[in-house]
């Protein structure tokens, strides 16, 4: 391996962080970062700031390394030869179409990388390629810019569909949009610009529109999105008939015609009849579905969209363990473009996890190893690699191929002690006690409570 007597000590106590900063060096080598804007980028130039150089200080901060973007600068000053000022005139411009192509690129040689593992997921192995669709909308950010400061209401800076390659665990595309109140639905166009033969889309009932569904049949791709009840018309030519059980409830299939631009379509309405409602009160689900009935029955159609919620985890993981929502940062494109560093992020805390699965199962790995501990440790361990470590040892990594990557991470792989990492699962939930209301009080003194308890237990 390509290491230095100055990383010895990293991997002997932190392989992981290791891993991790490697595999963020290759994703993130600045001169294809660099490249990369000046092919994307439409009214933007470079001047004194390198767009390798903002996903630098944005990385500090959205890997929880940081606080802000004000002391990832301090912690970088010397390395930018431009203002405090500057560095934020150009974030706040920063085109969204720049980031989403970053996170395109490095999907990619992460997927490489992860491919010469052969750490996929073993449960999303189909013969289709499985993407699932869905939206995240960021949260509310602080009311510093002058047109905020007069309103009480949430300032919402931006919203995203985001796809997820669940056999790879890797998000691979990204679709920004500045207006957080524009219907997900109109952000569609791009997304069917993506789809392939053979590709699988599970998506929920906002996306449940002809179009979009019979666009990607009409690439010879497959759907699997939940029926929305008004989005357009459709005929019964069968009465609906019970094929099975899964977990959730008891499963039925009938076969549908749908008249989309002078064509009738035949597809096939799976109805999951539920155990047990679900919080919106729903005791049904229907999902539409081109899949073959002689490759994929109508329990697995009903089984792969429950795993629709394995998206729903990423962004999850991109909140808590990641920061991908900064709330000192108003300017939609400014939010935009941290949410598409933490993707970036998370795709390589991914690789990792990939390379963890190769060495030790992936049974073991998915079951036992915690993504939140993970991010905690590399960012924990970061400084003291940056101070520690020559900038050489990272130019090696720079340029490995994902041959080269794939093999050394699976030595480092074999180093890490996966019960430093523990999920700590918590039980069932215990039904919350009815409160008092404190009318007359705004507050309690907790010892007086806990001196109270304890007189009660001694009482005979």
């Amino acid at each position: 391996m390509l290491f230095s007597d100055a990383l010895e000590p990293f991997l002997q106590r932190s392989p992981v962080s290791v891993m991790v900063r490697g595999i963020l060096e290759n994703l993130l080598r600045p001169e294809h970062l660099d490249l990369l804007f000046g092919q994307v980028a439409d009214r933007q130039y470079t001047r004194k700031i390198l767009f390798s150089s903002l996903v630098d200080l944005m990385g500090l901060v959205v890997c929880k390394i940081r606080p802000s973007l004000r002391a990832a600068y301090g912690s970088r000053k010397d390395q930018i030869d431009a203002t405090l000022k500057s560095v934020y005139d150009k974030v706040n411009h920063l085109e969204p179409a720049i980031a989403a192509e970053m996170v395109r690129r490095t999907y990619r040689e992460a997927a490489s990388v992860v491919d010469q593992m052969d750490g996929g997921l073993p449960q999303w192995d189909w013969q289709y390629h499985v993407r699932i669709l869905d939206g995240n909308r960021l949260t509310g950010t602080e009311h510093r810019l002058e047109e905020l400061q007069t309103t009480k209401q949430a300032a919402l800076p931006g919203q995203s569909l985001v796809v997820l390659d669940p056999r790879r665990a890797l998000v691979c595309d990204v679709i920004p949009c500045e207006d957080a109140h524009a219907q997900e639905r109109s952000l569609l166009e791009p997304v069917l610009a993506t789809v392939q033969q053979d590709d699988l889309w599970i998506a929920d009932r906002n996306f449940c529109t002809a179009k979009f569904l019979f666009r990607i049949a009409g690439k010879r791709g497959y759907f699997l999105i939940r029926q929305h009840g008004r989005s357009f018309a459709w005929q019964a030519v069968d009465q609906r008939r019970p094929v099975g059980r899964v977990e959730t409830g008891t499963v039925f299939e009938q076969t549908i015609h749908v008249l989309y631009e002078g064509q009738t379509w035949s597809l096939r309405r799976v109805t999951l009849l539920l155990d047990a409602a679900t919080k919106d009160g729903d005791t049904e689900i229907h999902l539409l579905t081109n899949l073959p009935e002689e490759q994929v029955d109508a329990c697995q159609v009903a089984q792969g969209y429950r795993q629709r919620w394995t998206l729903e985890g990423v962004f999850q993981e991109l909140t808590v363990s990641l920061r991908c929502e900064i709330n000192t940062l108003g300017y939609p494109k400014a939010a935009l473009f941290g949410f598409c560093t933490t993707v970036v992020a998370f795709n390589a805390l991914s690789v990792a996890k990939a390379a963890l699965r190769a060495v030790h199962g992936a049974q073991k790995v998915e079951e036992t190893v915690s993504d939140h501990q993970l991010a905690a440790e590399v960012a924990a361990v970061h400084e003291g690699l940056d101070i520690a470590v020559p900038d050489g040892v990272w130019v090696k990594f720079q340029t490995m191929t994902p041959t080269a990557l794939a093999q050394t991470l699976k030595q480092l792989a074999r180093r890490v002690d996966l019960a430093r990492f523990r999920k700590h699962k918590r039980g069932p939930k215990k039904p919350r006690p009815k409160r008092k209301s404190g009318a007359g009080s705004t507050h309690v003194a907790t010892a007086r409570l806990l001196n109270g308890r304890k007189a009660v237990a001694k009482t005979p």
